[in-house]
């Protein structure tokens, strides 16, 4: 399917085992790498974003640091512009008893929208039966979702009508794809080892509304105890889209390696790298 966002699930196979016990340990057997938890720190944007984020959650003590940039959902809730968990149609919001509105999927940073959910789940529809669109939604239920009896992914919604399989998005949140869900139900154990380790950013307009996702895990992050998050989150305003960066990439790589050289080990010369 479209991509495996770097984590085990039930239709890609185990890409997450093959990263972290294959990739890494490759590459840095191949390079001068610094073979440390502390060194390995992962960067994304959008899918990538949700792919660093759940690297780091579901890897805490092999990974040191996940800088996560405007990630695709976060939060299940804010599945783009739909809650999976509450809403009964993914292509509307009713405004009444006889008046509904279409729910964006895509919009400019001043706020036009470009598409709708429903127009983006007939195009993949079109484009390939039994979620081989190769298109967004589509990734999305390969990763998150169950395999059906046909041995393809079971579709969240259907992308016909819109209604939403309240089975599927039971299914994502309890195997850990809902990345707030999963670090507050572990919260006790993570917690400790996610210390220091997570950077979010997101513009306030982001196209994709990726940005609702990202308040809620603030609002959680920012509730927790035993330990309290220390987790930054830093958002673009004003009217900053899914492109914005809050840095230039030199910026970011200074960043990264002061991250990497406050937590080096004492005993361990961090100068061996610095070149």
């Amino acid at each position: 399917f479209a991509d495996s966002y770097s984590v085990n699930s039930a239709n890609n196979g185990p890409y997450g085992d093959a990263i972290v016990q294959e990739l890494v340990p490759f590459l840095e057997e191949k390079f001068r790498i610094i073979r440390q938890p502390y060194a390995r720190h992962l960067e994304g944007a959008s899918t990538s974003g949700w792919q660093a984020l759940a690297m780091q959650l579901q890897h805490p003590d092999f990974f040191g640091g996940a800088w996560v940039l405007q990630p695709d959902p976060i939060d299940f809730t804010r599945y783009g512009m739909t809650n999976i968990y509450a809403d009964t149609n993914a292509f509307i919001v009713p405004l009444g008893p006889f008046v509904t509105a279409e729910r964006g999927f895509q919009r400019t940073s001043d706020g036009q929208v470009l598409y709708t959910t429903r127009q983006l789940s007939r195009f993949e529809d079109v484009l390939g039966s039994r979620g081989r669109s190769n298109y967004q939604l589509g990734a999305w239920e390969a990763v998150y979702g169950p395999v059906g009896d046909d041995g393809y992914p079971v579709p969240l919604w259907d992308k016909k009508t819109g209604t939403i399989n309240r089975t599927v998005a039971t299914y994502m949140r309890d195997h850990g794809f809902d990345l707030r869900v999963y670090a507050e139900s572990n919260w006790a154990t993570l917690g400790p080892k996610v210390q220091g380790k997570l950077h979010f950013f997101a513009g306030d307009m982001d196209d994709y509304w990726l940005n609702l996702a990202v308040y809620r895990f603030e609002e959680f992050a920012r509730a927790t105890t035993n330990p309290r998050s220390d987790a930054e989150f830093t958002y673009g305003r004003p009217m900053k889209g899914h492109a914005w960066q809050a840095w230039t990439w030199a910026d970011f790589v200074r960043k990264a390696a002061a991250s990497i050289a406050d937590h080096t080990p004492a005993g361990d010369d961090a100068r061996r790298w610095h070149y």
